[in-house]
């Protein structure tokens, strides 16, 4: 098929608008929506905990100072995989350096950070910043433990997006990787992993 010439192109256009010219204009979308959280810090981490509860994700919290233990306790003798500015020390780990596909799937899991963690939505967003690596590393291993702090948990959506840049490669994770097949039974891992565990610190 030729190209469409620009006069033709133009000659088209033009032929719509005017069909289109006594058709009522665009309806304004309102925007009062909350871009901003009420509640407290302590109702914000438990929120975040009902939601991820909530998508089958399993969730602990604790302490800064019990941190490296917890962490150390929920991978146990799983081999993970950890992106390369992860400040947490894990014996064993191996760190990330550009492995494939094929020998992230051979690893149990990953640990890794995150960006923010959106309490209403109990969605968790990786922004790819040192401390969570590439993408692939939280796709391809079955398990994903992520770290969240408490001061990284907003309430809303619209709060989170205002945190990230979004020229990041961004990565929103609400629970364990889920669909549905044609008769409504649930399969989880089919582009993610199957397990979800937030270590929630605060």
């Amino acid at each position: 098929m030729a190209p469409v010439s620009g006069s033709a192109r133009e000659d088209v256009l033009g032929r719509v608008r005017r069909a289109l010219a006594d058709r009522p204009g665009p309806v304004q979308v309102p925007r009062a929506y909350r871009t901003a959280g009420e509640k407290d810090w302590a109702a914000l981490l438990d929120l975040l905990t009902e939601r991820l509860v909530d998508y089958k994700a399993i969730v602990r919290r604790c302490a800064a100072a019990e941190l490296p233990a917890v962490l150390v306790e929920s991978v146990g003798r799983r081999r993970v995989v950890v992106p390369p500015g992860l400040p947490w020390e894990l014996p064993g780990a191996v760190v990330d350096g550009g492995l494939a596909a094929a020998e992230l799937d051979r690893l149990d899991g990953v640990v890794t950070a995150c960006a923010v963690a959106i309490a209403e939505t109990g969605t968790i967003v990786l922004d790819a910043s040192a401390d969570q690596g590439r993408r692939a590393i939280t796709l391809v291993p079955d398990h994903h433990l992520c770290v969240v702090r408490a001061e990284q948990v907003v309430q809303t959506v619209p709060e989170a997006i205002a945190r990230l840049d979004p020229s990041r490669p961004l990565t929103w994770i609400s629970g364990p990787s889920a669909t549905s097949d044609i008769e409504l039974h649930r399969v989880e891992g089919v582009h993610g992993p199957r397990t979800l565990e937030v270590i929630l610190v605060g």
